[in-house]
């Protein structure tokens, strides 16, 4: 979408007034204040204690009020915002790096543990400030030209020093995808180049080279539109690269539109897999959605954006983004949309990422609903869940796939998965004789059959695990819509052997065991006479705390008594 400059005050005297006062209470708390400060030490801390997060929050910090000044700036033309504005373009310029640690590799190409300023990396990060920097220049670059001449040229250079001229000149960039390894990084970072490159008025040189490499994206995009990375990472992925297609005059693509609704479980819910919440921020740009779903045709995209829309509440927040909240202060229609309600789909099958949804009816999420995933244990954010289900009641996720932590090194290093929540120890998985699954995209799924309208999968997990004695581990999990009842039958058939193999069940609320099952927040779960062992697991990550509350529950169904021949039906119903 075009955001007219500052100097077009019919568009800006009409800006989202909710907005605004939001932005004003949040920007007037830090006005006179401290910018936040990215501290070498807390650089460095990535490559000595694998902390990250300190640094990446200072940053974060610093986009966000400057996000805040320039729409106060833009809408008032008030120079305490435009001062406010000049002090952050400032910093960022003056930054050593605009790079996010985990991703600067000034230590693998200098053996340094701080930026190594005549050699920037283009990450992520650096995509970032690109894009507000162009944002900032393109809407206020009147006011700034006359309140603080010189500045722009500044932004100019650093944006080109920094960004532009190492994306052109440096063509190994492992997020281009050249090795056909293609993720999220590589629309999410060609989106910001594009915005940069155009609203700088470089050379169409760029222009030619994203549109390039964003072709590599959209080869491995799915013709079901399902991301591998899950719900979060489609607005870090997904999102940015139908935007590209977009500003690049291209066709979109509806299938990838409607991702976001077809994992929606309810309410603030969503069916989540790899490194995402179950229950995501409040804050997305649903407006892009709602323009792009608009632009597309895409009905059931667009009544699920429009749920999101409160009229007199605030339109956007200022941690989308500053691109993204100016496009929304001034995005009459979405200003103006009316609430709908989500169209929750009966059935979602994802034939390319192996994961099913069923419901008991479209519209409603009423009940029990079920989600299984197969695929394999190496895809992009990958956790250890080749089998796993989840079960929602009413929307609200029951029997839950944890998520992830806050990020450090370790999240993407060789012992990822020594991390809890990755490995499927912590997923709805077997052990099969005290082996958990391994990662690899040869740890797979096979002979996966689904019948959609009978809300019913079957798959065999044996390849999962780095085991030669599994036969096979045949798992049928199925919702029959005539009764709202769940079942998971697991038989299996292993060579001779020994070990304890067990069932494990994450359960989110409390827990209650009952005689052959357990109560779970107004959910009963029996299997019959086996014994079962409890495993509480307090939580102190606000990134699990904010979704679970203060612990999970993990239920262990001791199966191997059954032998190494045998069958388990579980069974899950409401308790009314």
């Amino acid at each position: 979408m075009f955001v007219p400059p500052a100097t077009d005050r019919p568009v800006w005297s009409s800006a989202d007034e909710p907005t605004l006062r939001e932005l004003t209470e949040r920007a007037r708390a830090t006005l006179g204040t401290p910018w936040p400060t990215p501290l070498a030490r807390d650089f460095a801390r990535y490559f000595r204690d694998g902390d990250r997060d300190t640094y990446e929050q200072a940053i974060w910090g610093r986009h966000q009020r400057l996000a805040r000044a320039v729409v106060l700036a833009a809408a008032t033309l008030d120079p305490v915002w435009l001062d406010e504005v000049a002090d952050g373009v400032t910093l960022f310029c003056e930054q050593s790096t605009w790079c996010w640690p985990a991703h600067d590799d000034t230590f693998t190409r200098h053996g340094s543990v701080l930026p190594t300023v005549t050699d920037p990396c283009v990450d992520l990060g650096a995509g970032e400030v690109a894009a507000d920097l162009a944002w900032t220049d393109h809407v206020l670059g009147a006011q700034l030209d006359e309140r603080y001449p010189g500045l722009r040229a500044r932004i100019r250079h650093e944006v080109s020093v920094r960004v532009l001229q190492p994306f052109i000149e440096r063509r190994d960039w492992h997020w281009l995808g050249l090795d056909g390894h293609v993720h999220n990084w590589n629309p999410w970072i060609h989106s910001n180049v594009l915005i940069a490159a155009t609203l700088l008025g470089f050379p169409g040189r760029l222009t030619d080279l994203v549109a390039e490499g964003i072709g590599l994206y959209a080869a491995a995009v799915p013709a079901d539109g399902a991301i591998d990375e899950g719900y979060h990472y489609w607005w870090h992925g997904a999102l940015p690269y139908l935007e590209t297609l977009e500003r690049l005059g291209q066709d979109l693509d509806p299938a990838l539109i409607d991702f976001p609704h077809r994992v929606h479980l309810g309410g603030p819910w969503y069916l989540n897999h790899a490194d995402g919440p179950a229950r995501p921020s409040a804050h997305q740009p649903w407006h892009v959605l709602y323009r792009l779903a608009r632009a597309a045709g895409a009905r059931d995209a667009l009544a699920h954006a429009a749920t999101h829309r409160r009229p007199g509440e605030a339109v956007a927040h200022e941690s989308h983004g500053l691109g993204y909240l100016l496009q929304a202060v001034v995005d009459q229609d979405w200003i103006a949309a009316v609430p709908g309600t989500s169209p929750l789909p009966r059935d979602v099958w994802f034939p390319s990422t192996q994961v099913l949804l069923a419901r008991p009816a479209a519209g409603s999420a009423a009940g029990l609903t079920l989600a299984v995933k197969g695929g394999h244990n190496g895809e992009n954010h990958n956790h250890n869940d080749v089998g796993s289900f989840i079960v929602a009641r009413d929307g609200v996720p029951v029997l839950v796939d944890p998520g992830r932590p806050t990020y450090t090194a370790q999240t993407f290093g060789p012992r990822r998965y020594e991390i809890w929540t990755m490995r499927s120890t912590w997923h709805n998985t077997p052990s099969i004789r005290g082996s958990e699954q391994a990662a690899g995209r040869s740890f797979a799924a096979r002979d996966v059959a689904v019948d959609v309208g009978a809300a019913t999968m079957t798959l065999d997990l044996a390849a999962a695990y780095p085991r030669d004695d599994v036969r096979r581990w045949t798992r049928t999990a199925r919702l029959d819509r005539d009764t709202g009842t769940i079942t998971v039958r697991d038989s299996w058939e292993l060579l001779p052997g020994s070990g304890r193999t067990v069932i494990h069940l994450i359960a989110a609320g409390g827990v209650t065991l009952t005689g052959g099952g357990a109560d779970i927040d107004g959910v009963s779960v029996t299997w019959g006479d086996l014994p079962c062992t409890v495993t509480a697991r307090s939580l102190d990550d606000p990134m699990l705390t904010d979704v679970w509350g203060e612990r999970l529950t993990r239920l262990d169904i001791d199966v191997t008594t059954l032998g190494p021949v045998g069958t388990l039906e579980l069974t899950v119903k409401e308790r009314r």
